[in-house]
């Protein structure tokens, strides 16, 4: 049995109380709004006068210069704040280090960047005469005092630091830590050096050097990251910095064709070290410069972004030169590590194939490392207080997953299909209206579209198992299979006392799920995706609409498909065409993979256990859910309903180049005890109504409409609209006065669309007792109530009228994951052994806390990743046949629990005169839901909002996001 924690630990620092301000003294230099309008007239000169001008000048790619060739500068881009007297300003450097930008090399930045401005050579003139009249009244370095860490207040008593705050005060931290000594891995020392980050990456980075690894004859790169950001925390008056520890890897074996792959829709980063200043004139810096490699279409071929036809130092002498960009990706294991010259490293991601170093730090090892950080914490600062379990009640649900063996197990598994059984009866009578029964028996119909033999028996198996049904359903010989086509399926039958189970067999034929025909290389979507989404989804709704699908009705079909890897890109799986074709039939869709063997990868071996997967989360989808059940008695009201709000979001830049930002709820009632669980709908804005949640899913497949004619959809332009959603540039600039509006003027439409809707889906809940939960990174651009600055204790808004108390039956809660470094890494403390390792359960602060935090059991799948894992240095292990023996985990990916903040915005807190809400008590049921016992792990999200961010694989194609080990996956693809 293992250590149980009853206290954890963060990565979180403060100011203590009584203790002096955190300052820091700096050169800076303002924004030159003198030059504000040559620059301007010099953007505009020779365009149509029916074009939208320029208003403001279009700095981004001189920010991005500045802070990649002199790293040691912070650049906050153009100043837009001021608090009393004191003014933000354009570039800060601390003044106790060499000046990093002396006036000849800003000279020579300045001519670039107003070249690059207007290159055509018909403004050449015009060029010199704007550098001219810049250089005849330049900017001044001023030397200030800035306060890094003070700040005033909101209204709800949280701290709403400056935007300045956010990249200094980490800046500041960052450069104590790396006056420190090494750090001892006890293998070898880290040296860290500063990696560059601009102003809307928020925070500082530190990066070890290159670590090689190898294997099997193979050497592997990767380097320790130490990141540090500054946050706040609702209803607290101080900020707070975290410390985040990771791993980045490096790609350095190229593939088949002689070179690494680099994605062609996305920039790749490289991170260098020259051994001379960039700029000339410039001191010598220790810090890395960040560049990025681009698919240039014209050359058909990789290159700088910053030195290519369009970058700001094509005509920039250079210290030392950029690496060629074919030398470094046929062979990049020359460029990495200690070396003569210019040193490069590109970063690996998921997309270029697998690493043999595997993401991520354990919990110990990420311990070790902030515990050598926090040697350099300034006279003040402290970490946070460390955070207690709750103990108001179980920290487990009323019906958890109950881990049993044996004959335990197997007769608990028969009874789970019993009831299985019943909630599905129940489910389809109420899709059915009562009419789909035979002899007062509800008729579960499903669909099996399958493609090969193996899958077709495995998922028959597989049903058998999942509801408890006995022989094959009358499963005739494989011929029969094979010749089976719409309206003539093979039929399987099984017949019990809660329901009969019918289940139409059919071949995915006629190309159904073929590569879409998209051509072999797309711009990235757009008009040839939308009409091969178009033409696949209708022939699919034919084929099922043949079979007898009703598309007034709700019904199930586990569909075999390739994995998304098989096809050419991503934009190539049909899975969403299918998805939509289907839902068009009224049915649901599920999906598992097609069993292959190849190098490297076996599904043939779990394909049983993949469909035993795909039915249950088919079956869920049709409603069939186990809600976990608080244990908090009265201390929470009779008969709690949970309403969960999820932004579903689609770029405009995306696949299909349609932009939508679509509000979702679900509800989530009571368990019912003739209904065998809890009552699941979805909110329909149209209905004004909450309707069953298999029907709400197949409505929001409305929403992925793409336009109706493929002229609507043009490479950048908006569905219907006659001027493209990114507007007039000069040479590949984006139009930043313009794209600013013109995105301001879109966001507040959709925030006063989601105002509308959140007013009407509220109201329905009055006389419900209904906790309202909703997610910080995912719902606040469009619901502003719910940031750290809006929201007030016991206050909701959700449009332009005042803040308002809220309804008796209403309470407001918040999650906030790991996303963005918005909560901190954590461990547990206090095991004798003196590993830190990691606890399940609800914790909190103090006793009237407004804010808690939840933590799950490590997932099953990282069973392997041992919380004293050590990637830089061999360890003892402490158990086992092996134990005392020396071993090394870098092969072995890490895997944290995301510690998820839960904060109580509005409840109706206990008074003098009558009880009230325990904020702690609700806290925990949101905790609570998220172990749902039909589920092997914890969910990432409260089960509520589980399901309403499942919802979005009903209106937009997701493609896979990057994963770093440290939590939960973004995007989760539902083939098994």
């Amino acid at each position: 049995m293992g250590f149980t924690y009853n206290e954890i630990r963060r990565a979180a620092y403060l100011l203590a109380p009584g203790t002096a301000p955190l300052t820091a003294r700096y050169r800076a230099l303002p924004f030159p709004e003198q030059w504000r309008d040559s620059l301007l007239a010099l953007c505009n000169a020779g365009r149509d006068v029916d074009a939208e001008p320029y208003r403001t000048v279009p700095t981004y790619r001189m920010d991005g210069v500045l802070q990649s060739l002199a790293p040691d500068l912070v650049v906050r881009g153009r100043g837009s704040e001021k608090h009393g007297d004191e003014e933000d300003f354009w570039l800060y450097t601390p003044v106790d280090i060499p000046h990093p930008l002396p006036d000849i090399a800003f000279e020579r930045l300045l001519t670039a960047w107003v070249r690059n401005l207007r290159p055509e050579p018909e403004h050449r003139g015009r060029v010199v005469e704007t550098l001219a009249e810049l250089r005849a009244d330049p900017p001044r370095w001023r030397e200030v005092e800035v306060n890094l860490l003070g700040c005033d207040t909101t209204d709800g008593g949280t701290a709403l630091p400056l935007g300045r705050q956010f990249q200094l005060a980490t800046d500041h931290l960052a450069r104590r830590v790396l006056a420190l000594a090494p750090y001892d891995t006890g293998a070898g020392l880290l040296r860290f050096r500063a990696v560059p980050r601009g102003p809307r990456q928020q925070g500082a980075e530190l990066m070890s050097q290159p670590l090689p690894h190898e294997v099997k004859d193979r050497t592997w790169w990767f380097s320790v990251v130490v990141n540090i950001s500054l946050h706040t925390v609702p209803f607290s008056p101080q900020p707070r910095l975290h410390i985040h520890t990771s791993l980045r890897r490096w790609a350095t074996h190229p593939g088949v064709n002689g070179r690494l792959y680099l994605p062609l829709r996305r920039d790749t980063s490289v991170y260098l070290r020259p051994t001379v200043p960039w700029l000339p004139g410039t001191p010598a810096g220790e810090r890395y410069a960040v560049a990025r490699l681009t698919w240039d279409r014209a050359e058909r071929a990789h290159g700088w972004r910053e030195v290519g036809p369009a970058g700001i130092l094509r005509d920039i002498a250079l210290g030392q030169p950029f690496p060629d960009p074919v030398e470094l990706l046929t062979a990049p294991e020359r460029w990495i590590g200690e070396g003569p010259g210019v040193r490069a490293a590109v970063v690996h991601s998921t997309h270029m194939g697998q690493h043999a170093v595997k993401a991520g730090l354990m919990s110990h090892q990420r311990s070790q490392i902030v515990e050598w950080v926090e040697q350099a914490l300034p006279e003040g600062l402290v970490r946070v207080p460390d955070l207690r379990r709750s103990r108001i009640s179980s920290n487990t649900p009323a019906n958890p997953r109950l881990k049993l063996q044996g004959d335990a197990k197997k007769s608990e598994e028969i009874r789970t299909a019993y009831a299985r059984r019943t909630a599905l009866a129940v489910a389809v009578r109420a899709l059915a209206g009562g009419e789909k029964v035979s002899g007062g028996v509800p008729v579960m119909e499903g669909r099996l579209l399958w493609q090969t033999a193996a899958m077709r028996d495995a998922a028959i198996a597989g049903l058998t198992e999942v509801l408890a049904l006995d022989g094959d359903g009358g499963a005739p010989a494989s011929e029969a299979f094979d010749r089976a086509k719409p309206g003539d399926p093979v039929l399987l039958r099984w017949e019990t006392p809660e329901l009969t189970v019918r289940l139409r067999c059919l071949p995915l034929s006629g190309g159904l799920a073929d590569s879409l025909d998209i051509g072999p290389a797309p711009r990235g979507g757009g008009r040839p995706l939308s009409d091969a989404i178009t033409a696949r989804r209708a022939v699919v709704a034919d084929f099922l609409t043949a079979d007898g699908a009703d598309p007034d009705a709700a019904a199930l079909a586990l569909i075999e498909i390739d994995r998304r890897a098989d096809f050419a890109t991503p934009l190539h799986d049909p899975k969403f065409a299918l998805r939509l074709g289907c839902a068009d039939a009224g049915v649901v869709t599920q999906f598992t993979a097609v069993p292959r063997k190849t190098r490297g990868y076996n599904s043939e071996r779990n394909a049983a256990y993949r469909a035993h997967s795909a039915w249950l989360d088919g079956f869920r989808q049709l409603g069939v859910r186990v809600v976990p059940e608080h244990t908090l008695g009265d201390r929470l009201p009779v008969g709690l309903h949970y309403a969960a709000v999820w932004m579903v979001k689609r770029r405009a830049d995306g696949p299909t180049r349609v932009a939508r930002h679509i509000p979702v709820t679900v509800l989530v009632g009571p368990s019912e005890p003739e209904s065998g669980g809890a009552v699941i709908r979805g909110w329909d804005p149209e209905q004004r109504a909450w309707i069953p949640y298999p029907k709400f899913l197949l409505r929001l497949t409305r929403i992925a409409e793409l336009p109706g004619t493929s002229d609507e959809i043009e490479e950048g332009c908006a569905p219907g609209a006659e001027t493209p959603l990114q507007p007039p540039a000069i040479d590949g600039q984006p139009h930043p006065s313009v794209t600013f509006q013109e995105r301001r003027r879109k966001g507040d439409e959709q925030r006063a669309k989601t105002a509308r809707y959140l007013q009407k889906m509220i109201r329905s809940l009055h006389g419900r007792p209904t906790l309202l939960l909703a997610h910080s990174q995912n719902s606040r651009m469009y619901w502003p109530w719910l940031q750290d600055g809006q929201a007030v204790p016991d206050l909701i808004r959700t449009g332009h009228a005042p803040a308002g108390r809220l309804d008796p039956d209403l309470r407001l809660l918040r999650v906030r994951d790991t996303s963005g470094r918005e909560t901190p890494q954590w461990w547990g403390i206090g095991n004798p052994s003196g590993v830190n390792g990691l606890a399940a359960g609800l914790w909190t602060e103090t006793s009237d806390s407004r804010v808690f935090y939840s933590t799950t059991d490590k997932a099953g799948t990282f069973r392997a990743s041992a919380v004293e894992a050590d990637k830089l240095a061999p360890r003892p292990l402490r158990a086992g046949k092996r134990k005392g023996e020396l071993t090394i985990d870098t092969e072995i990916p890490a895997w944290n629990p995301t510690l998820m903040e839960i904060s109580v915005l509005g409840c109706h807190p206990a008074s003098p005169d009558e009880e009230g809400d325990i904020p702690e008590a609700l806290a925990l049921a949101v905790h609570q839901l998220r172990q749902a016992a039909d589920y092997l792990d914890a969910l990432s999200l409260p089960l509520p909002l589980h399901l309403a961010a499942l919802a979005q694989e009903y209106v937009l194609p997701t493609i896979p996001e990057e994963e770093d080990g440290s939590g939960d996956p973004a995007t989760i693809d539902d083939r098994g």
